[in-house]
């Protein structure tokens, strides 16, 4: 399964719903990403794919300043779980894949 492309992401947080976009590359050595979102781009780190299960982890300055680690399963075109903060609660994380990407016209 491939999870490269664009990714419309929608997290739950404690403090409210954040919005962004996922986009995951294959480099000769894996997975490269970054996120983007209105406080900027965010350089991914730590991508791995085990089967259907995507994680990575990324570093926030705003609203505060946040290590992130996110947990998600990957299935065709739509993605859901979690994202951890440190010690706060886990946030609910779900995307779907941006259309007109490749993978989402054959489906896998």
């Amino acid at each position: 399964m491939s999870v490269t492309g664009r990714w419309q992401l929608d997290i739950r947080t404690p403090i409210g719903r954040q919005t962004g976009v996922l986009e995951l590359t294959e480099t000769g050595s894996g997975l490269a990403g970054v996120a983007r979102g209105e406080t900027g781009d965010v350089a991914l780190r730590d991508i791995v794919l085990d089967g259907d299960r995507l994680t990575w982890a990324q570093s926030i300055t705003r609203p505060m300043k946040l290590d992130l680690r996110f947990d998600v399963l990957v299935t065709g075109d739509t993605l859901s779980g979690t994202a951890k903060a440190g010690r706060l609660p886990a946030s609910k994380v779900t995307g779907t894949r941006i259309s007109g990407h490749p993978e989402s016209a054959s489906g896998t």
